[in-house]
């Protein structure tokens, strides 16, 4: 149920106001002077506020300025009997949500507070939003303090700034996809969207509609226009990834937007300007796939500007313990467990263990182990549940 504060010195606008807005099921405190009205506001979460403006010892302009300046969110509305243009505009030009002035009207107040209770749910959207989007930044974190991932991150620092193209190399599972986010995430362009595309898991037929888009009636399932991801991506980031799965034809047609900055949407005729900055990732040896005909040679140029290899885990056995205790600890967080430990015996046991699946592989059997295991997993529970000999 929302939460009303009501500041005025007058009794009977005080008392009025709180018998109409409980009418409306509102919860509604009072308060009579000022100085008692930002106590209450600082202690309490209220989702609206209303604040009489001629009030002794502190009027409303100085408790509107208080509050706002100690990054108050809550919505503030004005009331006065001595309304002109002049107090309300200083009080909007402060922070307030709105002006009222009196003698009060009913439907007014009723509809200033829905405006300003939606206003409040929207501000706490936004603030649920940026905490997600911290947590989720951090997901993007490369970890690790090997040799090899201190060269890709100072490769990073030095070609996330400008917008030239990169392509990322590396097996499946060592983290080209963190990579590519780290290049946004340090770009100028990190505020505009990051559009991932995966190649291979596109069928050939449908992987030009979703890379340029397409017209409406261009084939039969398209009942409405729809924007292709190098529009979508236009100021921001387009991760090609899996690029060595692309199709020919829409190799000819990524090499020509590459070329011009140009797409048309399919079953369309207007070329349309875009201009993402484009990291391509992929598994497979680009330049043997051109020996034999399987991919062009000047897209691959085009994609190439810089290079960027990520080892595999094997590569990189140092990285391991870093690894494993991230992982344990994010996944005992996420499966609501007491937080368990790696002894030093099984890090070691760990860092033995041929990573196929290298990073991919290293988290799901640290989750296996905190699920399996006691509070310490030893050497003999690697032994046991990965399967080493």
């Amino acid at each position: 149920m929302p939460k009303i504060l009501i500041i005025d010195d007058e009794r009977s606008i005080r008392r009025t106001l709180k018998e109409i807005l409980e009418f409306e099921n509102y919860t509604v405190d009072v308060v009579e002077d000022g100085i008692t009205g930002i106590n209450e506001a600082k202690a309490n979460n209220y989702d609206v506020i209303f604040c009489d403006i001629k009030m002794p010892q502190m009027d409303g302009i100085e408790v509107l300025t208080k509050l706002k300046n100690d990054g108050l969110e809550t919505p503030i509305i004005m009331i006065s009997g001595h309304g002109n243009i002049e107090t309300a505009v200083e009080s909007i030009k402060n922070g307030a949500y709105d002006f009222i002035e009196k003698p009060l009207d009913l439907n007014r107040i009723l509809v200033t507070i829905k405006n300003a209770l939606e206003k409040t749910d929207l501000v706490e959207e936004t603030k649920v939003l940026k905490k997600q989007i911290k947590r989720h930044a951090k997901n993007y974190n490369i970890i690790g303090n090997s040799e090899p991932l201190e060269k890709i991150r100072e490769m990073i620092e030095k070609v996330a700034p400008s917008d030239a193209r990169v392509l990322i190399t590396g097996p499946n599972g060592a983290g080209k996809e963190l990579v590519a986010r780290q290049l946004h995430e340090n770009s100028g362009r990190v505020k505009e969207p990051f559009i991932e595309v995966n190649c291979a898991a596109i069928p050939a037929e449908l992987i030009e509609s979703e890379l340029f888009g397409h017209e409406k009636g261009a084939f039969t399932s398209a009942v409405k226009q729809k924007k292709g991801k190098f529009e979508l991506a236009s100021k921001g980031t387009l991760f090609l990834d899996e690029i060595g799965d692309m199709s020919a034809s829409a190799q000819a047609k990524v090499l020509r937007a590459l070329q011009e900055n140009r797409i048309t949407r399919v079953g369309g005729e207007k070329d349309i300007k875009v201009n993402p900055r484009v990291v391509a990732a992929t598994n497979k040896d680009l330049r043997k796939m051109i020996e034999e005909g399987e991919f062009r040679e000047d897209l691959f140029h085009r994609l190439s500007v810089i290079l960027i290899e990520v080892p595999s885990l094997n590569e990189r056995v140092d990285d391991i313990p870093v690894l494993a205790n991230y992982f344990i600890e994010k996944l005992c967080a996420e499966h609501g467990m007491a937080l368990k430990t790696f002894s030093d015996d099984a890090l070691k046991a760990l860092q033995a263990v041929n990573w196929t699946g290298n990073i991919r592989e290293l988290r799901n059997i640290v989750e296996r182990l905190i699920i399996l295991c006691e509070s310490e997993i030893t050497a003999k529970d690697v032994e046991t549940f990965v399967g080493l000999k």
